[in-house]
């Protein structure tokens, strides 16, 4: 009997049933793995499921010379479509051997050679949002095996979930992969349905506030089978009042980019601006060998990311809309502040901005600039020049869906 008793109980301790307080608590996420937004690329938006090994390696050896890689990309994440449409017989899931003809674990190997992380998505339901298995019911069986590959990043979907909880689910999975072992950044694609905001703090390091996005301005692209993808700027404007749910380690993601995917560069620099504003994790969506020398760029504007990366990790907000341009701000270290002047119009617009007449105050963490006491030298981030001081009135013209970033330095 009593060796019948210990049998049970490492059983129950092998897959996951008995981790000590790991059930009690919300979620066990791998704290400080992502102090700033994580960036890198993900498949999806221009390969969807036609992804293979060559794909992967050649995206790899481009983010390194191409100085992606220096910049601050690192994640490679293979999205839907990675695997095989039925699990073994020991139910693991069983990476495609067709697309990836030496294993996945040989794949893994020549993206961590190279310097970079790898990661892969599941969903929490029955089956992936393609069609491929999900991890319902294979939670801790699924988080040894990507412990075992040595991933780094997990992006986990919601399709095919009736009959669970977002918050459970969720949780669930954060613990799997606590108990597997390994440090996972785990992305919870949940597209904002249950405010995951509000709880997924404890259990993950990013959740997507919104549906798919889609490469233009601000339209909605209506699907076949009744749902939409989002305009860039339709993803800004969805969700109010959750910047102060974000911060290091615990990110409002904004969904992967489309800079590079079908939109002009005009309006690729607005969008990059925009997730570099908004704190934004940064996933570029576009195909590499095909990329251009202004869409690399754009990506790479030194500048840009600084805001993004700024160590306060404030997520900025909407601060007055002037004659169809809107005035975006976001605290930084050391007192200083970033300002984007977005244009949503279909004209282009002179545009002045008073300083003296406008301070900016942060309701949610705090911050201020009072004009009138503090004078800023201002740097323009895409000239990547000196731009006067806020004693004076700023003036520029603002093409169409344009943007300007500024950087206010006291």
């Amino acid at each position: 009997m009593k060796k019948i008793a210990l049998l049970l109980a490492f059983s129950i301790t092998s897959f996951g049933f008995g981790q000590g307080n790991t059930h009690k608590q919300l979620g066990g996420k791998f704290e400080g793995l992502a102090m700033t937004p994580p960036m890198g690329w993900n498949s999806w938006n221009t390969f969807a499921t036609n992804i293979d090994e060559k794909l992967v390696k050649e995206t790899a050896d481009i983010m390194v010379s191409s100085g992606l890689a220096a910049a601050g990309y690192n994640y490679i994440v293979l999205d839907d479509g990675w695997m095989t449409h039925e699990r073994d017989e020991n139910g693991d899931l069983v990476p495609d051997p067709v697309k990836f003809p030496n294993g996945m674990k040989a794949l893994i190997d020549y993206v961590h050679n190279k310097g970079l992380k790898f990661g892969l998505y599941n969903c929490a339901g029955t089956k992936t949002c393609a069609g491929y298995p999900g991890t319902r019911g294979y939670e801790y069986q699924d988080a040894r095996f990507y412990a075992k590959l040595g991933i780094d990043f997990l992006k986990y979907d919601w399709c095919n979930t009736e009959g669970i909880t977002a918050k459970e689910a969720y949780a669930t999975m954060s613990n799997a992969l606590k108990t597997a072992g390994r440090p996972i950044v785990f992305s919870l694609c949940e597209w904002g349905d249950n405010k995951p905001w509000e709880w997924g703090k404890p259990i993950g390091n990013l959740w997507r506030i919104s549906g798919d996005i889609y490469p233009c301005f601000d339209c909605e692209f209506k699907h076949p089978e009744n749902w939409s993808s989002w305009g860039f700027m339709k993803i800004v404007d969805m969700r109010k009042d959750i910047r102060k749910y974000s911060g290091p380690d615990h990110w409002n993601d904004f969904d992967m980019m489309e800079v590079g995917n079908e939109m002009n560069d005009t309006e690729d620099k607005t969008h990059f601006a925009m997730w570099c504003m908004l704190s934004s994790p940064l996933f570029t969506g576009n195909d590499y060998r095909k990329m251009s020398k202004e869409t690399l760029a754009i990506l790479t504007n030194k500048e840009l990311l600084a805001v993004n990366q700024d160590k306060l990790g404030i997520q900025g907000f909407k601060y007055a809309v002037l004659d169809g341009v809107e005035v975006w701000v976001k605290p930084l270290s050391d007192g200083a502040w970033a300002v984007s002047f977005v244009n949503r119009t279909e004209t282009a617009k002179k545009f002045s901005f008073d300083w003296n007449k406008n301070n900016f105050k942060d309701v949610d963490f705090g911050y201020e600039a009072n004009f009138a006491k503090t004078t800023f030298k201002i740097k323009d981030l895409w000239k990547n020049k000196e731009a006067g001081n806020t004693k004076k009135i700023f003036s520029t013209a603002i093409a169409s869906h344009d943007v300007v970033t500024l950087k206010l330095i006291p």
